[in-house]
């Protein structure tokens, strides 16, 4: 729901990844920046159109065929099966179940696009700010100049993460023939310090909340970014992920507010500081209400108003069954659904099913909003069939109607465009997944790290566990089902590996799946840029 609306912003257009198109062309640079409010309207908010989308490809979340896409369906959580003649789409999507893509897959060539565009746009800014940064004073102007830094760092976050070695641009003032990889290793290292030294200048104040700085990027976002890249800094620290070998996060050394502190230590010291500034919702569906807006659990979100932004959700509409969607006045694709490996953890149809299923998943009769009994397509009373769901349906009596479909957000009756306009802002960040990290972070140091597991676990289930390592994992898929997490989490813990067991499988035991291919139409433009290894 929205609470603070950004002014009308300029207008960019970025079509291609060329580094020297001039959004200031579209207006005379002497107009686009002649006061105080313009300089921040045209530098720093301009950057928050871009976190959400509305068109394949754009956006962190809520957006089909991008950053969301490759982080989910690339994963043992979630798949999108073939449905007889629908969701075949050339291959593309049982390509991701499979981990059989290459560099000329859409979702790798989108993220990457997306991701630099909006790097570019950040480079840019900084350029601009510091041009006219006589138009406000030296704390804001240093203020604003963090934000955007920082912005520009958790895009570089993503990258790295999807693609390894990438290229470490800082200046939009770059020739594509300029343009060089970095290892991996730097860009981590780049994004640490980034981070750490633009965290005094931002402020500290909750980007949940209304007012100001509602959907902005403040110093708990920058702690939680950093908390992840400490967590998963044996991954980001290691430059070939091919030879089965890491570095010891215990042994890894970061400078942390005049502290050495190792990956697990830095971890906890980032956790601890969203631990004192956030707290769990009493109940978990309170952070995915259509107003979400009152939880002191969301840490950064993506701000949805059906009225005022043109950032969607596309991912319920997605999900649905035809008939589902259209009980809810929407329309859907009947496409995505949870595997039977998250089946699995969900304990789904056991005695020791987890709470957390029926919130995040439509399994059995679909009913309406009024309890109503919805009919499908022939009839019948709807009802969808988790465990019949594989790769290719057809041919199935379940192809429209198998697998668990995502529920997760609680539906805005009043959502607009299908179902897609909605007011349910997109959760990225919230404290039950710091939680978890420092109790993982505990436990890999030798520690308990049973109080955190528990306190998230307990909102949902009276079912003790251990906070084990593979139980802290299995809790994060629980918790977090729908988030984006599941491929990280399972490369941290080395069981990145994909589900489909045919004879087609390909070989990954090397890792090399664990970071997606260069797109190709990239490397055309670039024959400077190195295919990540296995492709």
């Amino acid at each position: 729901m929205k609470r603070f609306l950004f002014p009308s912003l300029l207008v960019i257009l970025l079509v291609s990844c060329s580094l020297n198109e001039h959004p200031k062309d579209q207006i005379p640079e002497e107009q686009a920046y002649t006061t105080a409010r313009q300089l921040y309207q045209n530098t720093v908010a301009t950057l928050y159109n871009y976190i959400g989308g509305d068109a394949d490809g754009q956006g962190l979340q809520g957006t089909c065929r991008g950053v969301y896409d490759l982080n989910t369906f690339g994963s043992d959580e979630a798949m999108l099966p073939t449905r007889g003649g629908d969701w075949y789409d050339g291959g593309l999507w049982q390509a991701m179940y499979k981990h059989s893509w290459a560099p000329g897959h859409d979702l790798c060539k989108n993220a990457w696009l997306y991701l630099y565009k909006v790097i570019t746009l950040c480079n840019r800014s900084l350029e601009t700010l510091q041009a006219h940064g006589n138009l406000v004073d030296a704390a804001t102007l240093r203020g604003y100049q963090a934000e955007v830094r920082a912005c520009r760092a958790m895009y570089y976050w993503y990258l790295m993460d999807l693609f390894g070695n990438v290229p470490l641009i800082t200046s939009s003032d770059v020739s594509m023939s300029q343009v060089t990889q970095e290892k991996r290793s730097i860009t981590f290292a780049f994004i640490v310090k980034e981070l750490q030294t633009v965290l005094p200048d931002l402020a500290d104040e909750n980007s949940v909340k209304s007012g100001y700085y509602y959907g902005r990027v403040t110093r708990p976002v920058a702690c939680f970014i950093l908390a992840k890249l400490m967590l998963n800094a044996e991954v980001y620290g290691d430059d070939d992920w091919t030879d089965g070998q890491r570095p010891d996060g215990s042994r890894m050394k970061f400078s942390v507010d005049g502290q050495t502190m190792n990956a697990w230590q830095a971890t906890v010291y980032y956790c601890d500081k969203l631990d004192a500034s956030f707290a769990l919702m009493p109940n978990y569906r309170d952070n995915f209400l259509v107003h979400n807006e009152t939880s002191t659990e969301n840490i950064f979100v993506i701000p949805m108003d059906k009225n005022f932004y043109r950032q969607q959700q596309q991912n319920l509409f997605r999900s649905y069954h035809y008939r589902h969607a259209a009980a809810y006045g929407f329309t859907g694709e009947n496409g995505s659904c949870a595997t039977r490996k998250a089946l699995e953890v969900f304990g789904y149809a056991t005695k020791a099913e987890d709470p957390r299923f029926g919130e995040n998943y439509f399994a059995g009769p679909v009913v309406d909003l009024n309890g109503n009994a919805v009919a499908d397509r022939g009839g019948k009373q709807l009802v969808y069939y988790p465990t019949a769901v594989e790769m290719n349906l057809s041919g199935s009596p379940y192809v429209e109607t198998a697998g668990a479909r995502m529920r997760k957000y609680e539906v805005d009756k009043n959502a607009l465009k299908d179902g897609k306009l909605m007011d349910n802002d997109i959760v990225l960040f919230r404290l039950a997944d710091a939680l978890l990290m420092r109790a993982e972070a505990k436990v890999r140091m030798g520690q308990s790290g049973q109080s955190d597991f528990d306190r998230v676990r307990s909102r949902s289930t009276g079912a003790h566990r251990e906070a084990t390592l593979l139980n802290i994992l299995d809790e994060r898929l629980l918790e977090l089902a729908w988030e984006g997490w599941r491929r990280q989490d399972l490369i941290r813990f080395g069981l990145f590996r994909s589900l489909y067991d045919g004879n087609d499988r390909v070989k990954e035991d090397d890792g090399h799946t664990t970071v997606y291919p260069i797109p190709a139409d990239v490397r055309a433009m670039n024959v400077k840029l190195v295919q990540n290894k296995g492709y």
